[in-house]
């Protein structure tokens, strides 16, 4: 067992992915009302080595050499992990002693600091987020830190754009009635316009977010949308249940995940005590159960619960 590096991971993007967690649970510059991994308790752009480099490296040595490689390293789990100020020296140690291509998950608010996009430039793939380009719906979507500000984040994502030679995948995420109307379309594609990523990913609510009273948007509001935005590079993200046809997918921790859940109802925060496997990667799961209709999730007072679905 790591204590940093989680997975493989069957990802939908990435194949088998082995995550690194840069920053503890929630530690991030945004409270985002979707957000699978709950509700931010360390809200900051406050940069600091929150993992020590040398454990972090020293368990990538040991998978290198114990493992067989994974599709990508993956720098993402339940924060964000460009907060890390050591994210570079991992970067580097990855791609020198290894050939496992790097990819970065992050939100993109950080990239008006310079330093944090020098520090990515060895990435294979970098794959900000962006799901508001107008600061009201910015600060209503994404809740970030006090400070920071959404022409100051897309202003990063340009220059990042104009000083990286990697891929850039761009994610914005789809809440019917908070970003989807005709003023937020076009100010995305303004902003996407600036900003020339390879990719744009569409993509909306897999389960519930941090908040009620938000729904998922369906395919053809989705396609509704790449239709207006009328751009060649954007795609809508395949659904959960492609994941099962990843080699990384593993049966044995789908039924871990249902035993748990059989013997009670149980938060995200629940299985991963109970199972010690990373919030990241039992998140993939609950994705294709709860498509699959094997498991229900219901809010109550302390949080979203998942339970055996009996009909």
């Amino acid at each position: 067992m790591y204590k940093y590096l989680f997975g493989p991971v069957p990802s939908r993007r990435l194949g088998m992915s082995l995550g690194v967690d840069l920053v503890p649970h929630k530690v991030c510059s945004l409270n985002c009302v979707y957000c699978e991994c709950g509700r931010t308790t360390n809200l900051t752009v406050e940069r600091k080595e929150y993992i020590p480099y040398d454990e972090v490296v020293s368990e990538i040595d040991h998978y290198l050499k114990h493992n067989p490689n994974p599709d990508y390293f993956t720098f993402s789990g339940s924060g964000e992990p460009t907060l890390n100020s050591r994210i570079g020296d991992v970067l580097h140690f990855i791609k020198s002693n290894s050939k496992v291509p790097v990819a970065v998950l992050t939100n993109g608010t950080l990239f008006y600091d310079k330093a944090v996009r020098d520090e990515l430039l060895e990435a294979d793939v970098v794959l900000p987020s962006l799901d508001a380009a107008e600061e009201l719906a910015f600060r209503k979507i994404n809740r970030p830190w006090h400070k920071l500000n959404i022409s100051e984040y897309i202003r990063g994502l340009v220059d990042f754009r104009n000083e990286y030679n990697g891929q850039i995948w761009l994610e914005v995420l789809i809440i019917p009635g908070m970003n989807d109307n005709q003023e937020n379309l076009n100010a995305l594609k303004d902003a996407f316009l600036k900003i020339h990523p390879d990719e744009i990913q569409l993509n909306t609510l897999d389960r519930p977010g941090a908040i009620e009273n938000i729904r998922a948007a369906t395919r053809k509001e989705l396609q509704d949308i790449v239709d207006f935005w009328d751009l060649p590079q954007v795609k809508i993200i395949a659904a959960a249940p492609d994941r099962k046809k990843i080699v990384s997918y593993r049966d044995d921790t789908e039924s871990a995940i249902l035993e748990t859940i059989k013997r009670r109802p149980c938060t995200l925060e629940d299985l991963h005590k109970i199972l010690g496997l990373h919030i990241n990667e039992i998140n993939k799961y609950l994705d294709v159960l709860e498509d699959e209709k094997k498991i229900l999730s219901v809010r109550e007072k302390r949080g979203v619960f998942y339970k055996i679905n009996s009909l």
